[in-house]
C-alpha cells in the first residue's frame, strides 16, 4: 500500500508536530515554509559588530513543558535549562530546537503558498520563491510553481494568513478564524560594550497599569551555549506594540530602549548594534477554543497555538491534534 502525500503548510512548532506525527504513521509529509529554515517564532537573528559575535532569541524566549510528551519533546532537541526553574531554551539559540525537529523532514523553505488547487484526495499546492513576496504589495506576475497531488493539507499559519487559502474550499472557516485574536510585538535586537545593571530577565508590564511599553526584556548571553557580548532582547507590550505597529524600526528602536534605560534607572550607553523586528502575529489574546480545525470530506485542516492558548506547548498539541485527525 502506498503511503498517503499530504502537505504541511508552515513549519512553525505547529506544523513540524503535525509533519513529525504523520511521518510516524507512514506518511509522506512536504512541510513548505516562507522562513529561510523552519522554526516560525522560535527564532535566533546573529549579527557581529566590534568584533565580537552577537546572537538574539528575537521570537520565543522560552519553553515551558505541561506535559510529559512535550518535556520529552525538548530533551529530544536539546532544550536546556535558563532562568526561573521549568523554564528552557535552544542551545545555542532557540533555532536549534525546530532545526532538530525538522531533520528527516522534507522542507521546501523559501516558498510561499499562494493557493491550493485540485480537489480532496489530489490538493495540489501553488507557492512561490518567498523572496519576491512583500507584504501588503500584489503578488508577483509570475505563474506560481505547482506541487502535488496530496492527499490532504495541513496548514499550520495565523489565522490571517490561512483564511484567504481556504476560503474557496471551507468558506465558513474565516468567519470562526475571524474570532481569534493574536497580539502584534516589535522586538529590538542591542548589544553593549558593557555590562546593564538590570536582572537577567524583566516583565515590566505585568505591573504597571497601563500595560507600559516593555512586555518583556532579556539578557540573552545570560542563556547557555550563548556568545559573552552583552545583548539584549527587548519586547514590546502588546498595547504598544498594537499602537506602533506601523512605525519603522528607526522609530521602535529609541523608544524600547529609552524604556529599558527607564528600568535600569539611567541612559544607556549607545549600543554597538541595533535592530528590530516586528512580529505581526504574536501573542494569542483570543483563541479558537478547539484543538484544531478538520474537514474530514475535504481533506483539509488548521493547527496552530491560536487553537489553544498562548504557548508553545499549545502549538506542538495542535499539530499533534490535526494529525491525529488527517490520520486516525
Amino acid at each position: 500500500m502506498t503511503a498517503p502525500r499530504i502537505a504541511v503548510i508552515g513549519a512553525g512548532l505547529a506544523g513540524l508536530a503535525c509533519a513529525r506525527a504523520l511521518a510516524a504513521r507512514g506518511a509522506r509529509s512536504r512541510l513548505f515554509d516562507k522562513g529561510r529554515a523552519a522554526g516560525g517564532r522560535l527564532a535566533t537573528r546573529r549579527a557581529e559588530a566590534a568584533g565580537q559575535a552577537l546572537q538574539f532569541d528575537h521570537g520565543a524566549q522560552y519553553l515551558t513543558a505541561r506535559s510529559a510528551a512535550f518535556a520529552a519533546l525538548l530533551a529530544e532537541a536539546g532544550a536546556q535549562p535558563w532562568g526561573e526553574p521549568g523554564r528552557f531554551v535552544g542551545a545555542p539559540g532557540m533555532s536549534a530546537l525546530p532545526r532538530a525537529l525538522a531533520r528527516g523532514l522534507d522542507l521546501a523553505a523559501g516558498r510561499h503558498v499562494t493557493a491550493l488547487a485540485g480537489r480532496p484526495g489530489a490538493w495540489m499546492v501553488r507557492h512561490l520563491d518567498a523572496a519576491l513576496v512583500r507584504p501588503g504589495m500584489p503578488l508577483p506576475p509570475d505563474p506560481p510553481a505547482e506541487e502535488g497531488p496530496f492527499e490532504a493539507v495541513a496548514i499550520a499559519l495565523p489565522p490571517d494568513q490561512a483564511a484567504p487559502l481556504v476560503a474557496p474550499q471551507a468558506p465558513a472557516w474565516p468567519g470562526l478564524l475571524a474570532g481569534v485574536r493574536l497580539a502584534p510585538c516589535w522586538t529590538v535586537m542591542a548589544a553593549f560594550a558593557a555590562r546593564l545593571p538590570l536582572p537577567d530577565s524583566l516583565r515590566p508590564a505585568l505591573g504597571s497599569p497601563d500595560g507600559g511599553a516593555i512586555g518583556w526584556a532579556a539578557r540573552d548571553n545570560s542563556k547557555p551555549g550563548r556568545p559573552a557580548a552583552e545583548c539584549w532582547v527587548v519586547q514590546g507590550s502588546p498595547a504598544w506594540s498594537r499602537a506602533h505597529l506601523e512605525q519603522t524600526p528607526a522609530e521602535v528602536m529609541p523608544a524600547l530602549l529609552a524604556a529599558l534605560g527607564a528600568l535600569a534607572g539611567t541612559d544607556l550607553p549607545a549600543p554597538i548594534h541595533a535592530a528590530a523586528h516586528r512580529w505581526r502575529y504574536s501573542l494569542v489574546e483570543a483563541p479558537l477554543g478547539r484543538p484544531c480545525l478538520h474537514d474530514p470530506g475535504l481533506r483539509l485542516g488548521l493547527a496552530g497555538d491560536w487553537c489553544l492558548a498562548g504557548r508553545a506547548e499549545a502549538a506542538f498539541e495542535s499539530g499533534l491534534a490535526l494529525a491525529d485527525a488527517l490520520l486516525p
